[in-house]
């Protein structure tokens, strides 16, 4: 229930924001509207890469630190 309450008070705040740019500078904030889908697909592979990376370094410390669990030592 937290991260839902937390995603939505960011959703607020950027909406405020965007508004706030909204009336300072309307073509900058429509433009904003139309290029963020893009950055987001574009960043995509990246977080996908990123979740990769993080995945394999999990796989790695667990198979360096099998033999210290096996033997009982605690981390």
């Amino acid at each position: 229930m937290r991260a839902a309450s937390e995603g939505f008070v960011r959703f607020l705040i950027f909406m405020a924001l965007w508004f706030l740019l909204l009336a300072v500078s309307w073509p900058l904030a429509l433009l904003i509207l139309i290029l963020a889908p893009v950055i987001y697909l574009v960043a995509l592979p990246f977080r996908l890469a990123g979740v990769v990376i993080e995945a394999l370094f999990a796989l790695l410390r667990a198979v360096l630190l099998l033999p210290a669990r096996i033997l009982g030592y605690r981390a």
